[in-house]
């Protein structure tokens, strides 16, 4: 028994702000945020909208995808959940008419697409869930301070999600193999300081700055291209399968150089790599289903391709693993 991608669905929020929208406040203008990201512009949120209203659009959109009214289990990838607690999950899974299924988030960044497939796919084979429906959700708009231009450019909000199934490893789109990892000495390059325990339980009154995402650029380049493209080598091994098998690489879109990079290390050529970084910015944990959607959309990703999946994010955390695309469309 082993897990099979079933069905995605995909929501952005409908209100889109440009570089040009931001430059005068930044005091940068669009071709300098381009030509370090490769993003023109990026899909924020209205005030009062939440981490689980997108997570419910994108959640109900992969189950119809899916041509499933239910699933047994139900994650959500997120840095920005609706509370401290409780979970996001369970609200969004009540949200869609799912009953008294699991529900519970995990946080693992920008990585945290990949640990929710890989935990949704251990729990298909171990017997535990029959379905799960994975989601990947943040709002950044809510933890970037607005006037830091080395982050306030980089995040949109958006969530994107699949449905997982039983199925047999010889499906289009079973996941055999996966390569997670973590390095908690990195853990200051991507944080948000403030407003957890380690800062409530040392009687610091809370910093309105500690509120906010900071990122140490230069390192977490460095090892992002570093681990992205040791992990996919991994997976890749663990498959036996090369690079030259890949036919899509689709890596969290974090930065377009990032991307380039890492297909450099992996040798695989520049026209096989999906970006939609561009359009949507870096999405966190929703980056990597939303870029799945696009590109099938659009016809990057069809049906019988092999596709290579890869992230990094805070915590350090990183992953990857790799699938034949199914035949699936999102709803």
């Amino acid at each position: 028994m082993t897990a099979v991608l079933a069905g995605i669905g995909a929501w952005l929020p409908p209100t889109i702000v440009t570089n040009a929208e931001l430059a005068d406040r930044l005091g940068v203008d669009d071709q300098w945020i381009q030509s370090r990201t490769g993003i023109r512009q990026r899909h924020v949120v209205d005030p009062g909208v939440s981490t689980a209203d997108l997570a419910v659009e994108a959640g109900a959109r992969a189950l119809k995808s899916a041509g499933l009214d239910a699933v047994d289990t139900v994650l959500v990838a997120t840095t920005t959940p609706d509370h401290p607690m409780p979970a996001t999950a369970p609200g969004v899974a009540s949200r869609l008419g799912l009953g008294g299924v699991a529900a519970y988030d995990l946080n693992a960044v920008c990585a945290g697409f990949l640990y929710g497939l890989a935990t949704g796919a251990a729990l298909v084979t171990g017997g535990i869930a029959g379905s799960v429906l994975v989601i990947g959700a943040d709002v950044y708009s809510s933890i970037l301070d607005p006037a830091d231009r080395t982050t306030a450019p980089l995040f949109g909000d958006g969530a994107g999600a699949v449905v997982l199934r039983s199925g047999a490893a010889a499906e289009p789109g079973a996941l055999t193999a996966f390569d997670l990892g973590s390095d908690g000495e990195g853990a200051d390059l991507i944080t948000v300081p403030g407003g957890g325990a380690r800062q409530r339980s040392g009687g610091v009154p809370a910093d309105p700055a500690g509120m906010y995402f900071t990122m140490q650029g230069r390192q977490v380049f460095t090892s992002a291209v570093t681990h992205m493209a040791d992990s996919s080598r991994t997976v890749l091994t663990r498959l036996g399968r090369t690079a030259a098998d890949v036919d899509r690489f689709v890596g969290h879109q974090a930065n377009a150089r990032i991307l380039r990079a890492v297909a450099g290390q992996l040798d695989v050529p520049e026209d096989r790599v999906v970006m939609n970084i561009d359009r949507v910015a870096n999405t966190s944990a929703a980056s990597i289903p939303l870029a799945l959607c696009d590109a099938v959309t659009d016809g990057t990703l069809l049906p019988g391709h092999f596709v290579l999946l890869a992230a990094f994010g805070g915590g350090l955390a990183w992953g990857a693993t790799a699938l034949t695309w199914p035949a699936v469309t999102p709803a």
